[in-house]
């Protein structure tokens, strides 16, 4: 069969491979775009979009049964219709994903593929009965959940973070096996719907990539919240028990028993059915593509994007890689990973927003340092929004007075973390954001006077 030839053929329609189309197609090249399932990746279809979206209805409901703290009197009991809340999420991610196709099918010189693309050599690429050749290939494939051989598991029926976003019955009772990012933002979003949840996490805190205070303040909003959490857990293993499923986490404690599972255990690179191998592909351990600075893969003319590459499982990484191609490709200028600076939000409620390095990364490094802190209780937009759980944290090298990272849990975190994070990108001095004025009354405008108050990181 002859190949039909491109320009360029990107595998994948998540964040990076749209984009990098539009652009591609812009610059007058014949592109082919790939997907064998739906446009827009895991953000549009079961993260981001769809997740935030029943994280709004859960504030919602979390709002109203305060509603007498804030004088507010309601004529009956808060109720929680969780068709409406799906119904409400589908429309959320379909209007996204439709704008997206419709965006894509406009664009001149670019045709979408749908199906399972396999490499057959290092510049062709199969499609059912469609070969398809190009000189340069960008792979956007990303990520799926990562499920474990713990015992029983497989003899019962589990959730992931995918098949909860099909889910239409509210779980009498959720447990979350996981104690990070994705399971953390399920368990508070299904306890303010009204299910009983508990949480079961193998660490001795949760989310122990962070700092220790930071782990101890979420885990203190969890059980403000009624919801359970086991750390610690041993030998997790699962079993059925009448229609309910029992998880067993300890040795001699009682295990937990729920009408649902949810497996929120890390993620696996989609990755393993591509057939790289026939293009020379190389891949780590753990089957992330191994990439240079510049995403280049071990094959030239070949470069990988997105949670694929193991460089960051986030949609602002994702698109932040295309940008970085983008650049190299067709802008002359040299971007590179290396130039980027972890930044993340975690969004329970209060969320945390997180850019840099944490207090323990600053210790470890054995730099000079010093750190300012305030707690929402002295925050007065917290206070007036009777929000005051949490607290904000600036870190800066000592000798340079550069700032090193930055911590913000509490209300408007996600937003309020990114006036360090430019600060950072612009590698202005910690005094650029003392003397700056913010607006009052605002969560953000506390920065400025945290780094008038630095002290030795001791």
């Amino acid at each position: 069969m002859t190949a039909k030839t491109f320009d360029a053929i990107i595998i994948g329609a998540g964040q990076a491979g749209p984009p990098l189309a539009g652009r591609l197609a812009a610059a007058g090249m014949s592109v082919a775009l790939i997907e064998r399932k739906l446009v827009g990746g895991t953000c549009v279809n079961t993260g981001c979009m769809p997740t935030k979206a029943m994280v709004a209805s859960a504030y919602a409901a979390h709002l109203a049964r305060r509603a007498a703290d804030y004088g507010v009197t309601l004529s009956g009991p808060v109720g929680v219709d969780y068709k409406m809340i799906k119904a409400r999420k589908d429309k959320v991610s379909n209007d996204a994903r439709t704008n997206l196709e419709s965006w894509i099918g406009g664009m001149d010189k670019c045709t979408l593929y749908r199906g399972h693309a396999r490499f057959e050599t290092a510049n062709t690429v199969r499609i059912g009965e469609d070969l398809l050749s190009a000189e340069k290939i960008f792979l956007n494939t990303g990520g799926r959940a990562s499920v474990p051989d713990l015992p029983g598991v497989n003899d019962i029926s589990y959730l992931t973070n995918s098949s909860m976003m099909d889910l239409d019955v509210l779980p009498r009772h959720l447990v979350v096996v996981g104690g990070s990012y994705i399971s953390l933002e399920f368990a508070q979003m299904f306890r303010r719907f009204g299910s009983d949840v508990t949480v079961i996490e193998k660490s001795p805190r949760l989310i122990d990539r962070e700092d220790e205070d930071v782990s101890d303040a979420i885990l203190s909003i969890f059980e403000n919240e009624d919801i359970k959490v086991h750390l610690g857990a041993g030998d997790i293993s699962f079993a059925k028990q009448g229609n309910d499923i029992a998880v067993t986490y300890s040795a001699g404690k009682a295990p937990a028993v729920g009408s649902h599972v949810l497996l929120a255990l890390g993620r696996t690179p989609n990755t393993d059915d591509l057939d790289l191998d026939k293009a020379g592909v190389e891949v780590d351990k753990r089957g992330f593509i191994v990439v240079d600075d510049q995403l280049r893969t071990s094959v030239p003319g070949i470069w990988a994007m997105g949670d694929c590459n193991g460089k960051g499982a986030f949609t602002h990484t994702s698109y932040n890689d295309y940008e970085i191609v983008a650049a190299n490709l067709l802008d002359n200028d040299p971007r590179k990973v290396s130039d980027r600076i972890e930044a993340y939000a975690l969004y329970i409620d209060p969320p945390l927003g997180r850019c840099g390095m944490t207090e323990a990364a600053v210790r470890k490094s054995g730099r000079r340092a010093l750190v300012g802190e305030r707690p929402m209780t002295r925050v007065g937009r917290a206070v007036e929004k009777g929000e005051t759980q949490g607290f904000m944290r600036i870190l800066v090298d000592a000798d340079s007075r550069e700032i090193l990272g930055c911590s913000v849990l509490g209300p408007g975190g996600d937003e309020a973390i990114h006036c360090v994070l430019d600060l950072m990108y612009a590698k202005a001095p910690v005094s650029t954001l003392a003397r700056a004025m913010h607006i009052h009354p605002n969560v953000s405008e506390l920065l400025p006077t945290i780094a008038q108050e630095l002290k030795p990181l001791v």
